[in-house]
Parts: C-alpha cells; sequence; structure tokens
C-alpha cells in the first residue's frame, strides 16, 4: 500500500511537473510570435483604457485636481488683477480660495463622467493608427486621442462642467455662486470713476469655457503619464498583451 501511494504521488508530480514545462514552452512560443495587426490594435486600445480609467479614477477623487500642482486649476489669467489687488475687496482672500477651490470641486465631480466618453473614442482607432502610436513617441497615443476627440469631449464635457459649477459643492455655495460674487464686486470697483482712474478693468471671463478647457488639460496630461509608465514599466502593463506589445 505505502509503494502504491509513493508511486501515485510521483505521478501526480510528474504530471504537476509537465503541466508547469507545457505551459512555460506555450508562453516563450507566443511571446516568440510576430505581432499581428490584429494585436497590436487591440493592445493599444487594452493601454488607452488602461491610462484614461486610472486617470478618470485619480482626478475624480476628492483633491485629485485641487490637491497636486501639476493638475490644480487656478483663476483665469484675466483674474489676476483682482488677485493683485485683493485687499481693495472686503473679504476677498477668502472668495479667491473659495473659488480656487470651487473650480478645482467642479473639475473633479464632472471627471467622474469622462470613462464612458474615452472609451468610446478608443474603439474607433484604426490598425494603422495602432502601429504609428506603437512607434511614436511615449506620448504618441496620447496626443492621438486628444487630437481624434478634444472637440468631441468638449461639447459632451462643457455641460457636465455647467452642471457642476452650478451645484452647492463648497459650504453649500456652488463654484458659479461664488465666482459671481468675486467678480461681481471687484466689477464695482473697476467701473466706479476711481477704479478707472486706477486703470483697472472689469473681469467677465467664461467660467464654463475656462474650467472645461483646463479640467481636460489636466485629464489629457495625467492620461500622458500613464501612457509613459505603460511604455517604460513593466509592472504598469496589466495584461498579457500589453506585456507582448510594449515588450517589444
Amino acid at each position: 500500500m505505502k509503494i502504491k501511494l509513493t508511486f501515485s504521488i510521483a505521478i501526480m508530480a510528474l504530471g504537476l511537473f509537465s503541466c508547469i514545462e507545457l505551459q512555460q514552452v506555450l508562453d516563450v512560443y507566443n511571446q516568440s510570435q510576430p505581432l499581428t495587426e490584429s494585436d497590436v490594435a487591440k493592445g493599444l486600445k487594452e493601454a488607452l483604457k488602461v491610462g484614461t480609467d486610472t486617470a478618470v479614477a485619480n482626478l475624480a477623487k476628492t483633491n485629485g485636481y485641487f490637491g497636486n500642482k501639476l493638475y490644480k486649476i487656478l483663476l483665469p489669467p484675466e483674474a489676476d488683477i483682482i488677485v493683485n489687488n485683493i485687499s481693495k475687496i472686503p473679504g476677498g482672500n477668502k472668495l479667491v480660495n473659495d473659488a480656487i477651490l470651487g473650480i478645482n470641486r467642479a473639475a473633479e465631480d464632472a471627471a467622474k463622467e469622462a470613462a464612458p466618453i474615452f472609451v468610446n473614442a478608443i474603439t474607433g482607432m484604426t490598425i494603422q493608427d495602432a502601429w504609428n502610436i506603437l512607434k511614436g513617441n511615449d506620448n504618441a497615443a496620447t496626443e492621438y486621442l486628444k487630437k481624434t476627440t478634444y472637440n468631441q469631449l468638449v461639447n459632451l464635457y462643457s455641460p457636465k462642467i455647467g452642471k457642476s459649477l452650478d451645484k452647492p459643492l463648497v459650504a453649500g455655495i456652488s463654484t458659479s455662486q461664488t465666482w459671481g460674487t468675486l467678480t461681481s464686486n471687484w466689477n464695482k470697483i473697476a467701473n466706479n470713476p476711481v477704479g478707472k482712474i486706477a486703470g483697472f478693468t472689469p473681469v467677465n471671463t467664461e467660467l464654463n469655457r475656462y474650467l472645461t478647457e483646463k479640467a481636460l488639460n489636466g485629464l489629457f496630461l495625467k492620461i500622458a503619464d500613464e501612457e509613459k509608465m505603460i511604455r517604460k514599466n513593466p509592472l504598469n502593463r496589466v495584461t498579457e498583451l500589453l506585456k507582448r506589445v510594449f515588450g517589444n
């Protein structure tokens, strides 16, 4: 009985070793096969899906924009005159800080809706596009995505930004309200005789358009970072196909 048991264990071990060995042979065989056009296209789409999913998830969370100096959205350049003369506005510093926090919260809120838009864009990539991206620069996929989807993303994203701007986000007050209070108080100063003599100019920036542009620029910057990591770091290639496509 003992001999039979030992013999059975030996057979099982041999079978297990053979399966492992066979899998290793198959892995080597698969890695050695040239990439087909379909492999490259599918791999690039996977890379963009991984990159966009990660970018959206990171920017959509609280402080995704506000907590990172690379993506943090500041007031429009036209508002520099307000910041430089903030002492002239009652409660000016708080209004500016609330406005900056609000526009970043609006961007974080809107980013939650971006993933499906990118998915639809990625599916339209052609095989030739994929080959060009594979042989391109570290941000070639991101540039392709930006070139082919930016206007569409603006049109789809802007209403979401607008909705976020009107949503109570900071202390129960919407970003639009905070921005409106800040610019209204400033414009009263800029439009009075003393303000005109001082050379102050009113600020009438369309916040929705500005925020949409800045939010999308931050999103594409994050996607570019993710693309570079997939290209450079094997640990970021989370599927076998990505390992094959970007390992060559």
